[in-house]
């Protein structure tokens, strides 16, 4: 018998080498893994262990061979072919020392690489990891040596203690595959469109303020016609090479909305073709909330709501949207939003947050921010929004994955 499918056509994400799988009956059931530590028994004298300190120039290669007493080193061209040949020959010596290989492990710092590394020697039987920059701890001191021998070193230590299956070492970033990376890349690129089409715009009006020109408008279409008949607050006509620069300006911001029209259209195209299958039912499910429009949905989704988070306060951490705490002795604070996971997903929550307000009014979560910022001793609108984005974000990871709808939130009528 079949397992079914996820609730709501969650997507499928590459399960680490690290997750467990246990079994219900005939379906077997991965247990989401935060990849805080390694859950698969860790034999020393087996496994060949190895770290990759990667920059743009050369790659630092780092093993710790069963049998063999050196640490051995070694730099390479940043070549994967060279680096399964030398994970080729340290196995051999391996052999030879008498310690038989059942298992390699090997990791890397996430850095500008990306995933593809990881992927390649997945592929070719080497269990993969990447390395979450963020959760190493290093040295605080003023000035501490840092050289690609030491950061190696340090790789290898925290790489050995996660293994073990010990907590505190550091953490692994779950491994995308090509075409989950590749769906990401339309709402990253219209994001970086519309901020150019922003600077654009912004520029044109600062020039045109420091003529003592107001209420033009430069983004609309037919700006261009009109820019021969403003006049400064001289009285005079725009000097010719400010015309010059504007006609520019407005052509580059013809192309950015063309590029950003082309976007949108890809998008709802696919969603049309296959509107039930893998992420697409989440962007839909989530484009029937009112207020939640086709662009947010899709970030969203594809940012954070389509990955396997173990909880509530998983989802939050990755969104940025928890505390950072400053407790010392008798010293208590609060030092605000931690502001380490998703700025993407963090920035488009808080805006959906003020925009949640406005559409959904007679909302639970509505009610909740009103209730408590209300009246002369309310709290801050701007602090309560946070807290508001975050329970929404808690919210709609509900909504997608179990179909729980928030307490008096209207949906649009099913397309």
């Amino acid at each position: 018998m079949s397992c079914p499918r996820e609730a709501m056509g969650r997507a499928a994400e590459v399960v680490a080498p690290s997750s467990s799988i246990r079994t219900d009956g005939d379906c077997p059931v991965a247990q989401v893994n935060d990849l805080s530590r390694s859950l698969t028994a860790f034999d020393p004298i087996s496994t060949l262990v190895v770290v990759v300190e990667m920059s743009k120039a050369s790659w630092l290669v780092s093993g710790a061979v069963p049998g063999v007493e050196r640490q051995p080193l070694k730099k390479l061209e940043p070549d994967a072919t060279a680096l399964l040949r030398l994970i080729e020959r340290w196995r051999n010596e391996a052999v030879r020392a008498g310690r038989p290989i059942s298992r390699i492990a090997l990791a890397y710092e996430a850095g500008r690489d990306g995933f593809w590394l990881a992927r390649w020697l997945i592929a070719r039987g080497i269990e993969a990891h990447v390395i979450h920059s963020a959760s190493v701890a290093v040295s605080r001191e003023r000035k501490r040596a840092k050289t690609d021998r030491l950061d190696a070193a340090m790789l290898m230590r925290v790489f050995l203690g996660w293994l073990r299956g010990e907590r505190g070492h550091c953490g692994m970033v779950a491994i995308p595959t090509m075409e989950e990376e590749d769906a990401r890349r339309p709402s990253r690129e219209r994001e970086s469109l519309v901020n150019e089409r922003s600077r654009i715009t912004n520029r044109m009006k600062s020039a045109l303020a420091r003529l003592g020109v107001r209420g033009f408008k430069p983004h609309l279409r037919k700006a261009p016609e009109r820019l021969a008949g403003l006049r400064t607050a001289e009285g005079t006509g725009l000097p010719a090479n400010i015309i010059e620069e504007f006609r520019r300006d407005m052509a580059r911001l013809a192309l950015v909305r063309e590029q950003i029209s082309s976007i949108e259209k890809t998008r709802a195209e696919r969603l049309e073709r296959a509107p039930d299958t893998g992420p697409h039912a989440m962007v839909r499910l989530l484009a029937r909330v009112i207020g939640i429009g086709i662009e947010t949905a899709d970030m969203l989704v594809r940012e954070i709501l389509s990955r396997k988070l173990r909880d509530r306060r998983a989802v939050a951490r990755y969104a940025g949207l928890t505390g950072s705490p400053d407790e010392s002795g008798l010293k208590r604070r609060e030092k605000g939003l931690a502001k380490a996971g998703n700025a993407r997903v963090r920035r488009g929550l808080i805006q959906l947050a003020w925009r949640f307000l406005m559409f959904q009014k007679d909302s639970a979560l509505a009610r909740w921010y009103r209730m408590r910022t209300e009246g002369p001793s309310g709290a801050r609108k701007t602090t309560m929004i946070v807290a508001l984005a975050r329970k929404l974000l808690i919210a709609l990871w509900r909504l997608v994955t179990t179909g729980e709808v928030p307490d008096g939130v209207e949906l649009r009528p099913a397309a």
